[in-house]
């Protein structure tokens, strides 16, 4: 395919990255309960780094913004690395936190300053075509990253499968250093970062926000109802387990159908990118994904609900690619730093929100009921997406190349 040979290096190197973080996750994890053998400090995991994400993306978009990003993302990956490289020799679980937190601060640098580079370099009429092979990349490193994880355990132990991710990130940053530079900051780099230029990056924010309603419409739609299934993810296996009564092997070839329908999605999605516009691909896509979350929660067999987690990550591709080609199109490149970091910060507390309340609710009703409920929510989300971007009055709003 001719936009994965021209984007070959910059997709490898993603990926390979992406690949590794799977691994890490997998190796992580068994490293901190051989070290605990505690539940409590297994969930500690989850909740660093969100938190570490919520703290820096505070004030990460105004240093993102004024830095060279390709230079920016070598850097995180090379801090990256040496942070997971020291972690099999902590003995200590603060100790380990603390590399936690510290690892995410630099992933909340690398996330936006990859859109931006992105953005620069791929061009409009490519941005599709290639967010959906990346997608397919990412799915792919999602299936193939925990069976690695499990191979390198199986011949190694933890310490070596953790390394292999520092590895991955060495590698990332090297193809990163190997990629052209497009960067337009130069002489702001060196600029003094003061609460005053904080607020005024703050303003420009809300001011770009203000300017542009409609692009607000269509990313609180499509986020609410996103944030929604990654609430409804953190009950699934729950659901397998005590609804559909499940064994722990049918739960992982469950998940990983969803992998293999996310790889044949990206795979379609990239077929059709030149055909089909990008505001098909977020209103289908979100409707679809959301219709089959439901019917994944509303199953009573196990067939059903196999089916459903196919065919939702097959359409998540779709909604994903749209939605990042959408982003893309429309956040100017210099505010990208700024505006993701916002972003991230009301994406998470979206999420952490949601979580709670499907939990409570599950506790005061039952987890099925409740879950679909939330998922007809979402539904209605993405039925609000689609008069938004299909009727004439909102369409005119925009500009035309970009839906």
């Amino acid at each position: 395919m001719k936009i994965l040979r021209k984007y070959s290096l910059l997709i490898g190197g993603l990926g390979f990255s992406n690949l590794g973080n799977w691994i890490y996750l997998v190796a992580l994890n068994l490293f901190v309960w051989h070290l605990t053998q505690s539940p409590a400090a297994m969930a500690g995991i989850f909740i660093v780094g969100p938190t570490a994400r919520v703290l820096t993306s505070l004030v990460a978009g105004s240093f993102i913004d004024r830095m060279n990003k390709r230079k920016l993302m070598i850097a995180t990956d090379i801090i990256r690395g040496f942070i997971v490289f020291c972690m099999p020799f902590m003995e200590s679980i603060w100790l380990i936190y603390t590399l936690l937190f510290l690892a995410n601060i630099a992933s909340s640098f690398f996330g936006p300053s990859s859109t931006y580079y992105i953005t620069k370099l791929v061009p409009s009429e490519d941005r599709q075509q290639f967010n959906a092979i990346l997608g397919t990349f990412n799915s792919g490193s999602f299936l193939v990253g925990p069976a690695l994880a499990g191979l390198l355990i199986m011949l190694f132990n933890t310490t070596v499968t953790i390394w292999f991710n520092s590895f991955t990130f060495f590698v990332c940053a090297m193809i990163i250093y190997l990629l052209p530079d497009v960067d337009d900051v130069k002489e702001s780099s060196q600029q003094r970062i003061t609460w005053q230029i904080l607020k005024s990056d703050y303003l420009a924010v809300i001011a770009f926000i203000r300017q542009n309603s409609l692009f607000l419409t269509i990313y609180l739609l499509f986020q609410s109802a996103l944030m929604i299934a990654f609430a409804l993810d953190s009950q699934e296996a729950t659901f397998m387990k005590q609804d559909l009564a499940l064994s722990d092997s049918l739960y992982g070839a469950f998940v990983s159908s969803a992998g293999a329908g996310a790889i044949i999605g990206g795979m379609v999605a990239a077929s059709f990118a030149k055909k089909m516009s990008t505001r098909s691909y977020m209103v289908i896509g979100l409707f679809l994904t959301m219709l089959f979350y439901t019917a994944f929660y509303a199953s009573t067999s196990s067939i059903l609900s196999f089916v459903s987690f196919i065919f939702l990550g097959f359409f998540m591709a779709f909604s994903n690619t749209g939605y990042e080609t959408f982003y893309q199109q429309y956040v100017p490149p210099e505010m990208m730093g700024r505006f993701g970091s916002i972003a991230n910060i009301f994406q998470n507390i979206l999420q952490i929100s949601f979580i709670l309340l499907l939990g409570l609710f599950a506790e005061l009703f039952t987890l099925q009921m409740t879950a679909i409920i939330f998922g007809i929510i979402s539904i209605l989300f993405s039925i609000s997406l689609y008069f938004v971007l299909y009727t004439q009055k909102y369409y005119i709003g925009l500009k035309e190349e970009i839906l």
